[in-house]
């Protein structure tokens, strides 16, 4: 039954959450359903929402705090993707010999539903969200869950659906061992994180190949030949997997590829072939190029036809704090791109615009480079507007290749000063390149906050 042999995990007894967020509490309900004795533990507040759920389902819980004779007589561990391997409590558990896995990892075992599973430094938000429409359009019965949407453990536990599509974060296959995708993507690899793998590219690079662990000759593995770092990797990693490039460079037999019509094309074997004009997507975008192709290629997998896959294609509508559209105000464009939490982000979304940008950059800067982002910022910035609590390394970067560099002393002042200096014709980013965390709970209240400043302009 399911993904991963019953043998590997204990499938009763004591039972810890690390964690009462969404995963967290979806793991301890599945849990609880499978039989285990669940306890939960959150070192900080748990949001109220989740402490109804965990009070309604009669699971015990603490916050606040990590009561270590409670946890450390686990005889399995479910821990949520934000707490580091490095953590005293998860050394502590390792040692005992305890397993500590994720929560994408416990609730696989309970499942023979089909598994497509999204990652890389960006896009992947929208690339799942794409797939997950357009295989709703195709008539399939589709969960979505990982890092968006419900939890998966959850769904799981209460709702039994014949596909999910999982957005899944490098945090989250660190912590999965035996889980297979019957279809993995892997949309591109970029600096990200990086004070997670002790600033060493590789193991940032390895972490994301865990995708294609444990994958079969009869499985699917979707990357993009235009990648450096992908590319790179790729000749030492063992693909047992049915390989499927994509790319906007060169023409591909399998895969996806463009043809010197902008017609995106893909070929898979046994399937009929597709073509669509880049011209007819709904999201533009050199960047969204690649996620239409990614989808495209799932899409094929699933041998949906041409015409749901090009009417989904034109008509899905983007996520919310991704190129998100604000407003025109007095001829100028308010863009909310708050989920660009990487320098990378930051360059596809200068890449998406015309000059003249107007910049809202910064927060917790989690070391990042920002060294790429430097010929774009010199084409299309003309200011540059600092955000969040330390600003110094943004101006040391920039500060030779804008005009106009300035602090803020909230998202409300970064708009209004914005609002100034604005032009017609010009658009107002906020991009951030970095964390929220200095001066909002996460990006999307980072972004709500923007969206409400540009409208109260």
């Amino acid at each position: 039954m399911g993904n991963i042999a019953h043998t590997y995990y204990p499938q009763s007894g004591h039972l810890v959450v690390l964690g009462a967020g969404e995963s967290g509490v979806g793991a301890a309900i599945l849990g609880k359903d499978r039989g285990f004795d669940v306890f939960v533990s959150d070192r900080g507040t748990i949001a109220e929402s989740y402490r109804v759920q965990l009070e309604e389902e009669g699971i015990r819980f603490e916050m606040e705090k990590h009561t270590e004779e409670q946890i450390l007589h686990a005889d399995l561990v479910v821990k949520s993707p934000g707490i580091p391997e490095q953590a005293p409590l998860i050394k502590k558990l390792r040692a005992k010999g305890v397993p500590v896995i994720s929560e994408i990892e416990f609730g696989a075992q309970y499942t023979d539903a089909k598994l497509i599973c999204v990652t890389g430094s960006n896009g992947k938000s929208t690339t799942t969200m794409l797939t997950y429409y357009m295989l709703q359009q195709g008539g399939v019965h589709v969960g979505l869950a990982g890092n968006i949407g419900k939890s998966f453990a959850l769904q799981v536990a209460r709702a039994q659906f014949d596909v999910y599509v999982l957005e899944i974060s490098s945090f989250m296959l660190d912590d999965m061992y035996h889980f297979r995708a019957d279809v993995a993507v892997l949309l591109n690899i970029t600096p990200d994180h990086l004070d997670r793998y002790d600033y060493d590219m590789e193991k940032y690079v390895n972490s994301k190949f865990r995708i294609i662990q444990n994958q079969t000759n009869s499985d699917y593995f979707i990357y993009c030949a235009d990648d450096d770092e992908t590319m790179k990797a790729l000749p030492r990693m063992q693909v047992k997997a049915i390989q499927l490039p994509m790319s906007q460079k060169k023409s591909l037999a399998q895969g996806s590829s463009l043809d010197k019509n902008n017609n995106i094309i893909i070929n898979i074997p046994n399937r009929e072939a597709f073509a669509m004009n880049i011209e007819e997507l709904s999201l533009q975008g050199k960047h969204n190029t690649y996620n239409n192709m990614a989808s495209g290629l799932v899409g094929k997998v699933q041998e949906l036809r041409n015409q749901t896959m090009k009417e989904s294609m034109g008509s899905y509508v983007n996520i919310a704090h991704r190129l998100e559209h604000v407003a025109y105000i007095g001829g100028v464009n308010y863009i909310n791109d708050s989920k660009a939490t990487n320098v990378n982000s930051v360059w596809y979304a200068l890449e998406s615009f015309s000059p003249d940008i107007i910049l809202l950059l910064g927060g917790v800067d989690k070391g990042n480079d920002y060294e790429m982002l430097r010929d774009l910022v010199r084409q299309k910035v003309k200011a540059i507007i600092c955000i969040g609590k330390d600003t110094s390394r943004i101006h040391d970067a920039f500060e030779e290749d804008v005009e106009v560099i300035v602090n803020s002393s909230s998202i409300e002042d970064a708009v209004h000063m914005a609002s100034h200096l604005a032009r017609k014709g010009d658009t107002v980013l906020l991009s951030p390149a970095c964390a929220s965390f200095d001066w909002f709970k996460n990006y999307e209240e980072r972004g709500d906050r923007f969206k409400e400043a540009v409208m109260a302009l």
